[in-house]
């Protein structure tokens, strides 16, 4: 399926843990045409550099790419917790400027991205608790990676996860209704949502760090959180084509 979007949101792809999904994230964006890119927080899982792999440097040198006036796409970074401390880093790294929240018009309808642990009171209260849980999770995600989560565990450290998604969705949702915001995008939880409450539509973007991965697309028939499906697994001849085609767009950019 061929995606054509004005905007594309991605979020909690947390380059530098091992349960990263960078490859299947530039694979994504790859497939996708759009206008807007808004990378919408968590992008690193720490401040630590030393902790990227090759496949996340591609996943940024795209992103620097792609953010070349020559391809007239807008590239928005938002700031996530995990980020905190890297706005300056990263708009000479990719060169893109970093938001702590950013405002948008399409359609006639006003949008707000913002990454959501604003509205973690727990988060913003016990700052260093709430990374070891964060970190927990990652590494609960990385056992569980392609197994069915059948111990009782991960089923309840799951559960509570979900409720901070309710406790974020209903925090941005206000939010948004204060700011005259129609639709609100957060990410943080890792769990993708929808919902309509009070004349104001919440989306929560998922994650890149687990098998379902999932990112929003926004157009002119509206919004869809989307599920990224791996293709067939690539042998060596279609990546050398993939990285010949960047190359070659490369130059048509410049």
């Amino acid at each position: 399926m061929v995606i054509f979007a004005d905007t594309l949101i991605i979020s909690d792809l947390h380059l530098g843990s091992e349960v990263s999904r960078a490859p299947a994230a530039l694979r994504m964006l790859k497939s996708v045409s759009f206008n807007r890119l808004i990378l919408l927080g968590d992008i690193f899982s720490d401040l630590n550099f030393g902790r990227l792999k090759k496949e996340h440097w591609k996943f940024l040198s795209y992103i620097r790419k792609l953010s070349n006036p020559k391809r007239e796409i807008e590239v928005v970074w938002v700031e996530g917790n995990h980020d905190h401390g890297l706005s300056q880093v990263m708009s000479h790294l990719v060169g893109i400027r970093v938001y702590q929240e950013y405002e948008w018009q399409f359609d006639g309808i006003r949008h707000l991205a913002i990454h959501g642990h604003q509205f973690d009171r727990f988060l913003t209260r016990n700052v260093v608790l709430s990374r070891f849980f964060s970190w927990l999770h990652l590494g609960l995600q990385k056992i569980s990676s392609g197994k069915k989560r059948m111990i009782g565990f991960l089923e309840r450290f799951d559960t509570a996860w979900l409720r901070l998604s309710a406790k974020v969705a209903a925090g941005a949702l206000a939010h948004g209704k204060s700011k005259n915001t129609q639709r609100i995008f957060c990410g943080h939880t890792h769990e993708a949502l929808s919902l309509r409450r009070d004349g104001v539509e919440y989306y929560n973007t998922g994650s890149w760090t687990q098998e379902n991965a999932t990112y929003v697309a926004i157009d002119h028939q509206g919004v869809r959180v989307l599920e990224y499906r791996d293709p067939p697994e690539n042998s060596l001849d279609q990546d050398m084509k993939e990285e010949l085609e960047m190359d070659f767009e490369d130059l048509l950019a410049d």
